[in-house]
């Protein structure tokens, strides 16, 4: 009972600490001017992606490895089976071009390199993870310098901004929440995993992956609210992005990441690839550049699957 207590109060801090990165960055990126498609693919993206950051370090560093990999593939198939499915249920998501011709496949690139990475050696090292985050530099100062910012998000109405006290706040609140969210996640999940005799993998790749994709979720039905859809399909394409090459990049360069659990490389992975790839057509049929609830119906049937067949 007690690890359940400490995943739950891990999680409500992950959940609470996201949202108030999430309030302080979109709002010092509405400072800065910057347009809201490049605020969905990057600010948006890094603050929802903070937590399984968080978590991938510790764990990794904890001797948990299973949960730091198991965590980020988890979230990238939530992100996409789960939460972008919930989102287009509630609302349909027209498609831009940016999608087809950078956002898509830069995420397979970054899905691509993980995989030659960590399949054929079952572990990510520093030189690894080193080109992984120069790729998300790369990919960053494209999106800043170069991209076409004349597709906007359909609302343009004017955003309260916060004070700088109150930004400042959110922040440093943000950053404390996410760092005491992880110590307590981490600590019921591997304690749970161990009374109850389920393989870590198991545990990081539904429960924490859940839990560390409700920020994008959070964040996604938030701007299909507000009619801002620029930045919910940039959000989740995004945060897969910087979960691959940010998290694990990072995690890699301070220490090596190894595969304990083979699950990973022998299911997990392909689950994560390969539902990466069903977006691409999904957004062209039916309907072209758009997704509703159809394609929302299909990748959370695919979503659940996956849980069944993982769990089996």
């Amino acid at each position: 009972m007690q690890y359940i207590l400490l995943v739950l109060g891990g999680l409500v801090l992950l959940v609470a600490g996201g949202n108030w990165l999430l309030k302080s960055a979109v709002d010092l990126s509405l400072k800065l001017k910057m347009p809201k498609v490049v605020i969905g693919l990057t600010i948006v993206s890094f603050a929802t992606s903070a937590p399984e950051l968080i978590v991938s370090i510790k764990a990794a560093l904890e001797g948990f490895p299973d949960v730091a990999l198991g965590n980020v593939v988890g979230s990238n198939i939530a992100n996409l089976g789960l939460v972008l499915a919930i989102t287009i249920l509630l609302g349909s998501i027209p498609v831009n071009k940016s999608f087809y011709s950078l956002d898509w496949p830069v995420m397979m690139l970054a899905s691509g390199l993980f995989f030659v990475f960590i399949y054929f050696d079952g572990v990510l090292v520093f030189y690894e993870g080193l080109v992984m985050v120069l790729l998300l530099l790369i990919f960053l100062v494209y999106l800043l310098k170069f991209k076409d910012n004349t597709e906007e998000a359909e609302s343009e109405k004017a955003t309260l901004l916060l004070s700088k006290q109150a930004t400042f706040f959110y922040l440093a609140a943000g950053g404390v929440a996410l760092w005491g969210g992880s110590e307590l996640l981490i600590n019921g999940a591997v304690g749970l995993a161990a009374s109850f005799g389920v393989p870590e993998r198991i545990i990081a790749i539904t429960v924490i992956s859940i839990g560390t994709s409700i920020p994008e979720l959070a964040a996604s039905i938030i701007a299909i609210i507000k009619k801002e859809k620029g930045i919910s399909i940039g959000n989740l394409i995004g945060s897969n992005i910087f979960n691959l090459l940010a998290v694990l990049g990072i995690t890699a360069m301070i220490t090596p990441i190894t595969v304990m659990d083979q699950g990973l490389l022998t299911n997990d992975i392909f689950w994560m690839i390969g539902i990466s790839l069903l977006i691409l057509p999904l957004a062209f049929m039916p309907k072209r550049l758009k997704l509703g609830w159809r394609e929302g119906l299909l990748l959370l049937g695919v979503y659940i699957a996956f849980v069944l067949v993982t769990i089996s």
